[in-house]
């Protein structure tokens, strides 16, 4: 996170198990699954854990996933709108995840 300073004591061991746990080689499958289901290309993300997060996390991303993985035509989200704005951001992902329930 950009905002915080170094971790220390407790906070630094959880963040460098989670470090230790995060598989580039995965990212890569994943990046590559996400893109072949775009009907519109939207780019990859510089390689690297905090790029991969910055590239979900506006709900872009993931709306157009779910778009992708539905018939032509009959995209359930149908207003994507990339935004800094946190609000539009949390909505965008929000109808990710009810389409995604259904």
């Amino acid at each position: 996170m950009a905002n915080r300073g170094p971790a220390y004591g407790l906070s630094q061991e959880v963040q460098q198990k989670t470090e230790k746990q995060y598989d580039a080689d995965v990212e890569q499958i994943l990046i590559q699954w996400i893109t072949t289901q775009y009907h519109n290309h939207l780019g990859w993300p510089q390689p690297g854990c905090e790029n991969f997060q910055n590239w979900l996390k506006d709900g872009t991303v993931l709306c157009e996933l779910i778009n992708g993985l539905n018939p032509e035509g009959q995209a359930p989200v149908k207003k994507i709108q990339a935004s800094t704005m946190a609000f539009k951001q949390m909505e965008q992902i929000s109808q990710f995840l009810q389409v995604a329930e259904r």
